[in-house]
């Protein structure tokens, strides 16, 4: 505009000279008259045109602000904050965390913490019982594989891990031990060790795969070093370099990893019946099971005649002349029981002494293990608490696959906001996280990571902070996370097109906020570390970017007031639309979904990110104020339950264009058409009032964020509803939502079953639990009662997980109200492992 404006300025003035009065001479009188009228024409004329041209300047200049604010809005989405990144840039800053099993969505891999990492992992079978034309080849972790168990038993998320897979008829123990030395992260062995599960299977054989690939867009180099096999392929359509079967080593060189080798040995020669090898490319590493398989022949021995399933050796397309790999396998086929180590060595280690496997590997190994169980009893205690063996490794291991499942990530997410036309790919990053299910969810979800470092900080508080580092480093300049996390092909590939685009107006529960709180509650500044004070002030830049996010996107019309984006209002095939982004998904909200709804659980959400940012400032001498005044107007007893509280039901609830008159109909057949899906059927009109005909877990989070008074009536009266069996309890643990409710137990679409509308989940369970432990040491009227809920509710918890672990051998997803069997997917070593601190009573 300042271009337009100058533009008027020069038209003004031209005009003003050329309309400036005459001093007419006495000759010049009688051509006056037609003077005079040519000169008001001619100002007209240049008036008109000065006032033309400026409407279109003005026309112009905006039509081009207006594209270029509109690509401004465009760009936002995917523009990282500007401020300085939290996570340290090298992985080496951190080198007992530089390799580990950060694979998770396999049943053992190993991985660096690099942006194009190598890759290493494990597949096998059974060459005895494999059906005709079904390998029943093991390499994802997959729920369809119906493993009797699979977890690590120990797990300390820096040295070594042991785990133990039970599949059909045998049993694999994979471990691994990484040793620090030289400039490119050290060496590390992993040991797979499978044993028959029954006398009967001893001698039968068993196949094991080990791959070496590269990640997406990895460079490097990979030679296969072979040993010479006596097989005869004479005869056979197969190509020539299978003669020279099986490999002794893996020479390599990546630009992070410098100079390495990867050895193969095994601990017993006579149990070996075959070996052989595979050297290929493959395009991606989740192609990596396909391009096995389609290395596979069958093949004769010469000297036995037997035939093997064996890996065909070099395979490259005629068209490629490098015939450089990137995908590396060695095959060994052996009779149970069976042993493989794989040994990797940096060439820069250069004062290793022994090799790391065999005793050597045994001793380091035992090390590690009895390490971590004496750390494991410091921390969580529970042998002084009276538990027995089995309880306590089950807890062992509850927390080893929490850790265990620790993964390494990079790539961009697909994100969208409401100025996107079309999904745009984020930056580039890496993400260091812990994942809920190494088989069904096996990547980062936002909301879920603040439940499991609950836990994690607990054991390894260093570990916590760079994960969190990572997440607060995906913020964009909005200060917005995208809240589900699929990053590389290897994610991707597991997750349908529906679910992989993030949008930029749904941000999940701020669950960090739990963490950092735990970490820094009633710490005063001398307990606290010098690193991590710099690690807090590093972050504060991205908490008051991510705080302000949720404060001013997701506000509702009146002061206090919030509500989740993201519930589509136009939806006919769902009874109650979902809430994605309040990670409750399909706990019923008001019916209608309006701009003026009011969410009881994100008000409460907020109200803890104020108090905890307050808390934080003071920490690290930062200016609180404001989040302080936040936390006290919030807070307040008064404005909640003007806000939330229902006096006709007695209890709190969200507010809303409402009515509970909603069902699922289908409408009428036509003929010779599929049968239409159920849609929605209003039998009532809506009005504006409290979601109050719903009790369910979104009822209790004033009580869960702990800000009801403890001489608080409508905490009396929360305390006395939590334990009707009507309502939320059961004898495991306390229910999603109360039988009483209109939507308990019902789909919401009729393709959808339950999700959050009945089923008992182990997180909101955790911090009800936590929640009456702080109600049962706080003076009050209603003191003594939520000693009684708690002690009663922990207990129905743990035994009842207990139980289902032992009956399954796996922890779940969710668990049923009406007979606590363990449903969803397994194994959700995610925030269900909260079971633990249930049992070592661990609330700060």
């Amino acid at each position: 505009m300042t271009g337009g404006n100058k533009k008027l300025h020069v038209i003004g003035t031209s005009e003003t000279k050329k309309n400036r009065p005459k001093v007419l001479k006495s000759s010049d009188h009688s051509s006056h008259s037609h003077s005079q009228g040519v000169s008001k024409l001619s100002a007209l004329k240049t008036q008109h045109n000065g006032s033309l041209y400026t409407g279109f300047g003005v026309i112009a200049i905006s039509v081009v602000s207006w594209f270029v604010y509109q690509g401004y809005l465009e760009t936002r989405v995917n523009s990282p904050l500007t401020e300085n990144k939290v996570a340290f840039p090298s992985s080496h800053d951190f080198p007992e965390r530089y390799w580990g099993s950060f694979r998770p969505g396999v049943y053992f891999g190993m991985k660096s913490r690099d942006t194009h990492s190598l890759l290493a992992g494990l597949m096998w079978f059974m060459p005895d019982v494999a059906a005709a034309g079904n390998l029943n080849l093991r390499h994802l972790c997959d729920q369809g594989d119906n493993l009797e168990q699979y977890g690590w038993k120990e797990h300390d998320g820096r040295n070594f891990g042991v785990q133990v897979i039970v599949d059909k008829f045998i049993q694999l123990e994979t471990s691994f031990v990484t040793k620090l030395g030289g400039n490119h992260g050290g060496d590390w062995t992993a040991r797979i060790q499978v044993e028959p599960r029954m006398k009967e299977l001893r001698g039968q054989q068993v196949t094991l795969f080990f791959y070496l690939t590269l990640d997406d867009n990895g460079k490097g180099l990979l030679q296969p070093i072979r040993m010479i096999d006596n097989m005869d392929t004479s005869g056979m359509e197969v190509n020539e370099s299978v003669r020279f079967l099986g490999l002794s080593a893996v020479h390599g060189h990546t630009e992070k990893l410098g100079d390495f080798r990867v050895s193969f040995h095994h601990a017993n020669e006579q149990s070996i019946v075959h070996t052989a090898f595979l050297s290929t490319t493959v395009a991606s590493p989740h192609l990596v099971k396909d391009a096995l398989q389609s290395g596979l022949r069958l093949m004769e021995d010469k000297r036995s005649k037997e035939r093997h399933i064996s890996l065909a050796g070099t395979l490259f397309a005629k068209e490629d002349k490098l015939k450089q790999p990137n995908f590396v396998v060695h095959q060994v086929t052996g009779k149970l029981p069976l042993q493989l180590e794989i040994v990797y060595e940096s060439n820069s280690f250069a004062e290793r002494g022994t090799m790391l496997r065999g005793e050597v590997y045994d001793a380091l190994l035992q090390k590690y293990r009895e390490q971590f169980r004496i750390q494991f009893e410091s921390k969580f205690r529970l042998n002084e608490k009276g538990f027995s063996e089995e309880e306590q490794d089950f807890a062992k291991s509850a927390m080893s696959n929490l850790v265990g499942g620790i993964g390494y990530f990079y790539g961009s997410s697909k994100v969208q906001s409401v100025h996107n036309k079309e999904p745009v790919p984020y930056w580039n990053a890496p993400l260091y996280t812990a994942v809920p299910s190494r088989s069904f969810f096996p990547r980062g979800f936002l909301w879920d990571e603040g439940f499991h470092n609950l836990i994690i900080s607990q054991w390894d508080r260093e570990i916590s902070f760079d994960i969190m580092a990572h997440w607060f480093d995906l913020m964009n300049v909005e200060g917005w996370i995208p809240r589900e996390q699929i990053l590389g092909s290897e994610a991707r590939a597991r997750v349908p097109d529906e679910f992989v685009v993030q949008r930029n107006n749904q941000g999940n529960p701020p669950t960090f906020f739990l963490v950092l709180d735990a970490m820094f509650k009633n710490r005063p500044v001398r307990d606290i570390s010098t690193l991590e004070l710099e690690q807090l002030n590093r972050m504060w830049p991205r908490l008051v970017s991510w705080y302000n996010w949720f404060n001013t996107s997701l506000h509702g019309p009146e002061p206090g007031t919030y509500y989740w984006r993201g519930r589509e209002a136009a939806s006919v095939r769902e009874l109650n639309p979902k809430s994605l982004s309040s990670g409750l998904d399909d706990y019923p909200r008001a019916s209608h979904p309006t701009t003026y709804e009011r969410h009881l659980d994100l008000r409460c959400w907020i109200t803890l990110a104020a108090k905890v940012m307050a808390s934080i400032a003071d920490l690290i001498g930062r200016e609180g104020r404001k989040y302080h005044e936040t936390f006290v107007f919030l807070s307040n007893n008064e404005l909640l339950n003007a806000q939330h509280w229902s006096e006709k039901a007695k209890r709190y609830g969200d507010y809303g264009l409402h009515t509970s008159n909603v069902t699922l109909r289908r409408p009428k057949s036509v003929a010779g058409q599929p049968k239409p899906d159920k849609i929605r059927w209003v039998s009532e009109e809506p009005t504006p009032r409290f979601v109050d005909d719903t009790f369910g877990y979104v009822s209790l989070f004033p009580l869960i964020i702990e800000i009801l008074q403890p001489d608080s009536p409508q905490l009396g009266q929360l305390l006395q509803d939590l334990r009707n069996p009507n309502l939320l309890w059961t004898k495991y643990g306390l229910r999603s939502l109360s039988k009483t409710s209109p939507l308990y137990n019902k789909r919401n679409t009729e393709h959808d079953p339950p999700y959050w509308r009945g089923p008992i989940w182990i997180n909101v369970n955790y911090l009800v639990a936590r929640a009456l432990h702080h109600y049962s040491v706080v003076e009050g009227p209603h003191q003594t009662r939520a000693l009684l809920l708690y002690n009663e509710l922990r207990e129905n918890l743990i035994s009842n997980v207990l139980r289902e672990y032992r009956k399954t051998g796996y922890i779940w997803e969710q668990y049923n109200d009406a007979n606590g069997a363990g449903q969803g997917c397994r194994p959700f070593t995610g925030w269900s492992t909260l079971v633990l601190l249930l049992m070592s009573e661990t609330y700060v």
